[in-house]
C-alpha cells in the first residue's frame, strides 16, 4: 500500500526535485500494468510450486525497487525503480488467498475485513508520515522509500522465518516438467502484451502524440488485438487456463465481482491521484492538509470494512452492502462533480461518503468471489481479481490523464482572461501573466507590466474556476462507471451455503 498511495500522491512531488514532470503519470501506471499483468501468473504457479517463496521474492524486489526510487536522480531511474518495486505487488492476490483459505468460509468476509485494516494502516502511515516528509524537504520523498525499503525487507524476513504452510497437493504430486506445462504460457503473453500495449497507447494519448500518430495507432489496435485473442483463446481453446471455466459454472457472482472490482480500480486511481491534488490547488494553502482530508477516507473505510464483515458474516448477505458501496460512489463523485470553490469545509464529509464505500467493496465482491470458485481455484481468482482491478486503475489513469490536461487547456486561458482583462492587464501580456500564475513563479508575476495585487488575485481565483471545471471530468467519467456498477451489484447472488465452517487449506496436516 505504500507503494501504491506513495506513486500517485507523490508523484508531482517526485517531479520536482528528479525533473520530467511529463512523464510523472507512469509512476502509477507502472504499479498498476505490472499488478495487472503478473498478479494471474503468479496466483497460478502458486498452486503448483506453494505460496511462500513468491512472497518472499516479491517483497524482495520491492525492496530493491523501493531503494532505487529513494536514491533516484532521474525521472528515467525512479521509473525503473518503480518497475523493480511494482513486482512486489505481483504477489498480492496470494495475501488475499491465504488470508481466506487458512479460516472457516463464514468467517471470509472477516479476512478480507483484516486485509483492508492492514492495508488501511499502511495508507494512513503513508500520507501522514509521507507529505510530512516531502512537506519538510523537497527530497522527503526519499526518506519515505528509504522506510519502504526497509518494511519490504523486514516482511521477506518474516515470511521466511513464520510462513511455514504444509506443502500443497500438487506442489508434492507434481513433477516440475508437469507442472510447467500445466502453466497458461499462451494465455500469460497475449494478456500481458495486450495490456501493455493498450495502455501504452492510452497514456501517450495527448501526451505527446495526437489519435491519428503512428504511436497512437500501432500500440492501441495492436493490444485490442492481443485482447480480443486471449478472450476468443480462453473461451474456445483453452478451458483449464487463467480464466478456467468453472470460474463461471456455479453462479454469476464471479463474473459480476470481476467488473465490478474494474471499476473499483478506476475510481481509486481517481482518488488516489487526483483528490489531494484537487484539494492543495483550491481549498488548502497548507499542503499537509489535504493528505489529512484523504487519511479520513481511508479511517472510514477501515471501521467500514469491519462492520460489513460483521454483518455479511452473521446473515450471510453480500448484495444489500455491495450495492450501497457503489451508491456512496456515486453520490461521492456527483458530488465533486458539482463542488464550488466555497465547498472546502464540505469535502470533509465528502471523504467520509467515500470512506464507507471503499470499505464495503473490496470486503464483499473478494468475498463473493471466492466462494463462487472452487476452492483448489482460490488462488487464480484471487490474481484475477486484484489483476482486474489494476487494470481499471490503469485505464481509468490513463483516461483521466487525457481529460484533465485536455480540460486545463481550454479553461485556463479563458477564465483568468475572464478575471484579469477587464480590470487592465493587456492582451499582450496574457501569456506571460498566465504562465508565470500557472508554475507559481512570484518573481515572473511581478515583472509583467501593469500588474498589480488585485489583478494577481483574481488570476489566482480565475486559475481555481479553470481547474475546478477540469476535475469535474474526472469525477463525471468515475461516477459514471460507478452507476453501471452499482446495477450490476444487483444482480449478484448471497451465498448463504457456501458460508459455512469448512476450512479450504488448514495450516496443520492433519
Amino acid at each position: 500500500m505504500l507503494l501504491l498511495v506513495g506513486s500517485g500522491v507523490f508523484a508531482r512531488n517526485i517531479a520536482a526535485v528528479v525533473g520530467g514532470a511529463d512523464r510523472a503519470t507512469w509512476l502509477s501506471s507502472t504499479v498498476a500494468i505490472e499488478t495487472a499483468v503478473l498478479g494471474p501468473p503468479i496466483s497460478q504457479a502458486a498452486d503448483y510450486w506453494g505460496r511462500k517463496w513468491f512472497i518472499v521474492v516479491s517483497a524482495t524486489f520491492g525492496f530493491i525497487g523501493c531503494l532505487v526510487i529513494a536514491r533516484g536522480e532521474t525521472m528515467g531511474m525512479v521509473i525503473g525503480g518503480e518497475i523493480l518495486a511494482a513486482m512486489s505487488l505481483g504477489s498480492q492476490p496470494l495475501l488475499y488467498a491465504v488470508a481466506s483459505e487458512i479460516l472457516p468460509r463464514r468467517w471470509r468476509p472477516e479476512a478480507q475485513a483484516g486485509l483492508n485494516v492492514a492495508l488501511g494502516f499502511g495508507a494512513i502511515f503513508t500520507l501522514l508520515a509521507g507529505l510530512k516528509f516531502v512537506d519538510d524537504s523537497p527530497d522527503g520523498f526519499r526518506t519515505f522509500f528509504y522506510i519502504a525499503t526497509g518494511l519490504n525487507g523486514v516482511a521477506a524476513v518474516i515470511c521466511v522465518a513464520l510462513y511455514n504452510p504444509p506443502l500443497r497437493i500438487l506442489q508434492k504430486s507434481l513433477k516440475f516438467r508437469e507442472k510447467m506445462a500445466k502453466l497458461d504460457w499462451i494465455g500469460y503473453v497475449l494478456l500481458a502484451s495486450g495490456i501493455v500495449l493498450f495502455i501504452v497507447a492510452l497514456q501517450w494519448s495527448q501526451n505527446p502524440y495526437s489519435w491519428t500518430d503512428a504511436h497512437i495507432l500501432g500500440p492501441f489496435i495492436l493490444g485490442c488485438v492481443f485482447q480480443i485473442a486471449f478472450v476468443v483463446y480462453q473461451w474456445k481453446f483453452k478451458h483449464d487456463g487463467m480464466l478456467h471455466h468453472d470460474l463461471f459454472k456455479k453462479d454469476r457472482n464471479f463474473a459480476i465481482s470481476m467488473f465490478d472490482l474494474f471499476v473499483e480500480g478506476l475510481v481509486f486511481y481517481a482518488v488516489n491521484n487526483y483528490y489531494v491534488f484537487e484539494m492543495s490547488v483550491l481549498y488548502d494553502t497548507d499542503t499537509y492538509i489535504p493528505g489529512v482530508r484523504f487519511v479520513v477516507i481511508f479511517v472510514v473505510s477501515m471501521i467500514s470494512s469491519a462492520a460489513v464483515a460483521l454483518y455479511v458474516s452473521t446473515t450471510k448477505k453480500l448484495r444489500i452492502p455491495s450495492v450501497v458501496a457503489f451508491t456512496l460512489y456515486v453520490i461521492f463523485n456527483v458530488l465533486m462533480a458539482t463542488a464550488k470553490l466555497s465547498s472546502g469545509k464540505s469535502m470533509w464529509g465528502y471523504s467520509v461518503i467515500l470512506g464507507i464505500g471503499f470499505g464495503i467493496v473490496l470486503t464483499t465482491f473478494i468475498t463473493a468471489a471466492q466462494l463462487s470458485a472452487p476452492p483448489q481455484l482460490i488462488a487464480i481468482t484471487s490474481g484475477l481479481l486484484i489483476s482486474i482491478r489494476s487494470l481499471g486503475a490503469a485505464v481509468g489513469l490513463a483516461l483521466f490523464t487525457f481529460l484533465l490536461p485536455c480540460s486545463i487547456t481550454v479553461n485556463l486561458p479563458k477564465e483568468i482572461a475572464t478575471a484579469v482583462l477587464p480590470l487592465g492587464l493587456t492582451p499582450k501580456d496574457l501569456g506571460t501573466f498566465i504562465g508565470a500564475l500557472s508554475s507559481n513563479n512570484q518573481t515572473a508575476l511581478a515583472m509583467v507590466p501593469g500588474v498589480t495585487p488585485q489583478i494577481i488575485g483574481a488570476g489566482v481565483n480565475g486559475l481555481q474556476q479553470a481547474y475546478l471545471m477540469s476535475f469535474r471530468y474526472v469525477w463525471v467519467a468515475a461516477g459514471a462507471f460507478s452507476v453501471v456498477a452499482g446495477i450490476a451489484a444487483v444482480f449478484l447472488v448471497n451465498p448463504k451455503k457456501e458460508m459455512n465452517m469448512h476450512v479450504d487449506a488448514p495450516l496443520d496436516e492433519d
